[in-house]
This record gives structure tokens, C-alpha cells and sequence, in this order.
């Protein structure tokens, strides 16, 4: 029996549970199938698990940008690096607030919020856990993204009422360090164990397009599979083109069924988890972004910018989703 058949069998057979001990030839067998083969696996696994025409509509906000401490060489927000971005200083909380609710307003269900921090201080977390507080007040679910934390930190956020938090292993093992040298995979994997315990759920991806081989985009789904737990949320993020930093030199854009069929082996290998077509949607077409759709990709982020890169307009967004007869928190 060949691979992608034994992939087949067992994918069969445990459509019922979700597995933790994936390895990289099993991935790359089922990414590897005829199209048609892999989208009916993937929309199977979606269908079980979720409304196939549903996706969740979540809006991010930087608080605190630039002058970060990390070398990550794709970030504009690394102060390692020359990108023209000026650092600022943590957002006030009515400020914050005050963008929650108009992102509530045009469709957003999620509301995230990222600070460009190596650790966060304590007395900068207090004023996170007053904004999470704040905009649950309005509704809306949570989540934060603060550099690596704490046990003790991740309970306080905790106790703030947090729901999710972002922390992204990036990219596979074999190629993290040719990306980030300030920051281990195995700190940022301690940071998910730490917000896992506090009773947070896991906000965990990575980006493509920075050079990285195919092999390596299966290595960081088979890192996030094994996970104790599979994240709840598993963003996949295309690299945005940002001039003076490294991955400038190594970027490739990915070929776009090979976006479809990373997300398809996503939802496959993750049936549980909310995929979520993240940064660089900007550079896709309406068609594609339909394929992803179909192979399991179930959350977008909303609003003209995500951090310091562009975003699809909202209006784009809702004509897309209607024509598709998508429903969402969009109009």
C-alpha cells in the first residue's frame, strides 16, 4: 500500500478523534493527494466539526508598535531593523475601547490586541487586563499577543477574563532558526504551555512565503498538531512584502494552490481548530480566496489594516462572502 493510501485508511479510521502523533511523511503524503481527493478529505473534516458556510470575522489591533527587542527578520517592528516604522508608546484604554467598538460595529466578533513587546511589564499587563476586561464588556470574545509570558502572567490575564491568546511558533523547527535568533522555539512553546494551564485557549500559526521549503510549511502544521492540544485557533499568515528587513532577500510568494492545499492539510490534520486566512489577503483574488474557503479555512480578519500591513476593504469582504452565501458578523 503506498503512502498516500495508507494516509487515506488512517485518515478514515480516526475521523472520530483527533490525533497528536503526526509526522511529516504522513503530511506531506495527504498535501500530496490529487486535488479533488484532498478537498472531499477536507471538507469532510469541516463539515464534521463546523458550519461549512460560516466564517468567524475577528479585527487586530496594534496597542503598543515598534522598538521591539526580537530580531524576527520578517517583522517592520523589530528595532534590529531599518523599516521607516515609528515605535509608539502603549494605546490608552478608552482608546482602545473606543476601536473595539466600531470594529463590533462593522462585523467583528473577536477583537485582538498585539503589543510589540519581548515580555510584557507588570505594569503594562495591568493595562492590558483593563482593555480585555473592557471590551468584554462589550460582547466581544478576546485575544492578546504579548511576547512570551510568565506562568504568573498568563494567570493574571487569565483572571482578566482573556480568551485567547496569539503566540505563533512561525515556521518548522529546521528552518526557525534562519528566521530568529533572539527567541527559541522551545521559549515560545514554554509560553503556550503556560497560557494553556492558566486555562486560556491557544491562538497558534505561522507565516509562508519567507523562503521556507514545502517540506517546512508541513513541519510547522505537524509542530501545532503535536501540540498536547491542538490549538483552538491556528492562523496562516502570507508574508507581507516589508522593505530592510531579511526575509526581503529570501521571500518567494507561495503558488496559490499550494496555499489551498497547506490549508486543506491544516483542517485535516487540526478537524477542531478555527483555520484562519490571516495576514497578506490583500494579494489574493476573490477565486482563491473561495478555494480556501472550501478547504476549510473558517476565519478572516476584518478591517483595512492588521498591524502595520494592509488588509481587505470590510465592503470586499462582505460582497465576497454574500456572493459565496458565506454568513458572518459582516452586513
Amino acid at each position: 500500500m503506498d503512502a498516500a493510501a495508507q494516509v487515506q485508511r488512517k485518515e478514515a479510521s480516526n475521523r472520530a478523534q483527533v490525533r497528536n502523533n503526526w509526522n511529516v511523511e504522513e503530511a506531506k503524503a495527504l498535501y500530496d493527494l490529487p486535488f479533488a481527493d484532498l478537498m472531499l478529505q477536507a471538507q469532510r473534516a469541516h463539515r464534521k466539526n463546523f458550519d461549512p458556510n460560516h466564517v468567524e470575522t475577528a479585527s487586530l489591533l496594534s496597542i503598543k508598535t515598534g522598538g521591539c527587542p526580537e530580531d524576527c527578520g520578517y517583522c517592520s517592528q523589530s528595532a534590529y531593523y531599518e523599516t521607516g516604522l515609528k515605535a509608539t508608546r502603549l494605546m490608552r484604554c478608552p482608546d482602545v475601547i473606543a476601536i473595539a467598538q466600531r470594529a463590533k460595529d462593522a462585523g467583528a466578533t473577536r477583537f485582538c490586541m498585539a503589543a510589540a513587546w519581548r515580555t510584557p511589564k507588570d505594569r503594562d499587563l495591568d493595562s492590558v487586563c483593563d482593555m480585555v476586561n473592557a471590551v468584554k464588556g462589550l460582547g466581544m470574545e478576546t485575544c492578546v499577543t504579548l511576547g512570551m509570558l510568565t506562568p504568573k502572567q498568563a494567570a493574571r490575564l487569565a483572571e482578566a477574563g482573556l480568551d485567547f491568546y496569539n503566540h505563533n511558533v512561525d515556521t518548522s523547527p529546521e528552518f526557525y532558526s534562519k528566521i530568529i535568533t533572539t527567541r527559541s522555539l522551545q521559549d515560545r512553546i514554554d509560553t503556550l504551555a503556560h497560557v494553556r494551564d492558566a486555562g486560556i485557549k491557544i491562538c497558534c500559526g505561522g507565516i509562508i512565503g519567507m523562503g521556507e521549503r514545502v517540506e517546512d510549511r508541513l513541519g510547522m502544521l505537524v509542530l501545532l498538531a503535536n501540540l498536547p492540544s491542538h490549538p483552538e485557533s491556528v492562523p496562516i499568515n502570507l508574508w507581507n512584502k516589508i522593505e530592510g528587513v531579511p526575509v526581503e532577500d529570501t521571500a518567494e510568494p507561495p503558488d496559490p494552490i499550494a496555499l489551498v492545499r497547506l490549508l486543506a492539510t491544516a483542517r485535516i490534520m487540526m478537524p477542531r481548530s478555527v483555520v484562519r486566512l490571516s495576514a497578506g489577503r490583500q494579494y489574493i483574488t476573490d477565486e482563491l480566496q473561495a478555494l480556501c474557503f472550501l478547504a476549510g479555512a473558517n476565519s478572516i480578519f476584518i478591517g483595512d489594516v492588521l498591524l502595520t500591513t494592509k488588509n481587505p476593504k470590510v465592503d470586499r469582504d462582505a460582497h465576497l462572502l454574500a456572493r459565496l452565501g458565506i454568513t458572518s458578523g459582516l452586513a
